[in-house]
């Protein structure tokens, strides 16, 4: 193996590092013991939705002898999503820019192997997701933070603009933002947008953004999730359909440009080449079939709200500092201590899973799920306050 080769190997190593630490550890250990409150990650902790199981029951029963032939972006499931996004954005989007991938995951690749060449600069926000950087730089990019400070967690564009370089392809942003739960305003989505433009015109290429937009159905207070497709013709959303239904092991999604966006043709068949090279990066027939049933069901907003609304003010009046999310299903709070793996661990001993901060680059923070029961969030509050005293102790 060439040197370039065994760097690159170690790279993407270290990039999810702190993920597979985490998973191996107390996560791992606790999280099949039903006693333990999980509020690690956006797993489900209660049944499926009825009409989900129900959706692909009824798809399951073949019409056709070609009912679970190979299937590529499939022309039903293309203008499911485009009514959807027109419904969403009032732009009227066409059915043939939507490719349809096995999940938001695989979109973000695909994006991200389309639109950057080795070497270009890919910008993004930080705390991110915890799979941004790997995918960056399996696509050949070279990635770059733009912090966002606790415990607001503001997109600051000024503090983005003054990141780009002659280098830079693409802005990833990810609003409703994971693991801060911020809900970008149409303002600031404008502002960026202004700002791209300028940059874009000074350096002399489209600097694209990828919206990675899997919570936007997902908001609270009466909120709207804005895209900044809305406001920015170079723009690639990614979607999954996992979150909203809450099923991350059923996995479809898509990739998509508005309307707005010159010349699509030619990106339409670069993604397509992609998402071949990728593996057959198109969803399985079955969700395909079921996804017009499926695009208008929804996990319970208002439960995980009520659950924010307990919890949130209850770590407060402990002593904790902890974000109001407005959309997603988390919230983070600051560890009482600095070591916010150390304190995670304490957390686990009193049965209580969270997600240390250092694996999402917020150290002294940790993050909280609120797709944990109704149940966990009771029993899960004493510990908390439990684990808080025996830190500082």
């Amino acid at each position: 193996m060439t040197t370039s080769a065994t760097r690159q190997r170690d790279r993407l190593h270290q990039s999810v590092a702190p993920f597979l630490s985490f998973f191996g550890g107390p996560f791992a250990q606790l999280n099949l013991e039903p006693d333990v409150a999980n509020f690690a990650v956006g797993n489900p902790q209660e049944m499926p939705l009825p009409a989900y199981v129900e959706a692909l029951q009824r798809h399951a029963e073949p019409q056709d002898k070609d009912w679970f032939a190979y299937k590529l972006s499939e022309p039903a499931s293309q203008r499911t999503v485009a009514d959807s996004l027109t419904a969403r954005t009032g732009m009227d989007w066409d059915p043939d820019d939507v490719a349809m991938t096995n999940g938001g995951f695989v979109a973000i690749a695909v994006a991200l192997r389309t639109l950057v060449e080795p070497g270009d600069e890919v910008l993004f926000l930080s705390p991110p997701w915890f799979f941004y950087e790997v995918l960056i730089l399996a696509a050949g990019g070279e990635p770059s933070r733009v912090t966002l400070e606790p415990p607001a967690f503001d997109l600051d564009v000024d503090r983005l603009a003054a990141a780009i370089g002659p280098r830079t392809r693409v802005v990833l942003v990810n609003s409703p933002h994971n693991p801060s739960g911020r809900v970008y305003s149409r303002e600031t989505l404008q502002a960026l947008a202004a700002a791209l433009t300028d940059a874009s015109a000074r350096i002399g290429h489209p600097i694209w953004i990828l919206s990675d937009e899997p919570y936007n159905r997902i908001v609270f207070d009466g909120r709207t999730a804005h895209s900044p497709a809305e406001f920015y013709p170079h723009t690639v959303i990614t979607y999954s359909y996992g979150k909203t239904l809450l099923v991350p092991g059923q996995r479809i999604g898509y990739l998509t440009v508005p309307p707005t966006l010159p010349d699509r043709a030619q990106l339409r068949d670069e993604i397509f080449t992609q998402q071949i090279a990728a593996g057959f990066a198109f969803p399985n027939a079955l969700l395909q079939h079921a996804l017009a049933d499926l695009d208008r069901l929804s996990i319970d907003i208002g439960a995980l709200e009520r659950r924010r609304d307990r919890l949130v003010p209850a770590l407060r009046e402990m002593g904790y500092d902890a974000s109001m999310p407005e959309g997603t299903f988390y919230t983070m709070a600051r560890s009482p201590v600095p070591d916010d793996a150390a304190f995670a661990e304490t957390l686990a001993r009193h049965r209580v899973l969270v997600l240390p901060g250092n694996v999402v680059e917020v150290p002294g923070w940790f993050r909280i799920s609120l797709t944990a029961s109704d149940e966990m969030v009771e029993a899960g509050i004493p510990r908390f306050a439990a684990a808080r005293q025996e830190a500082l102790a």
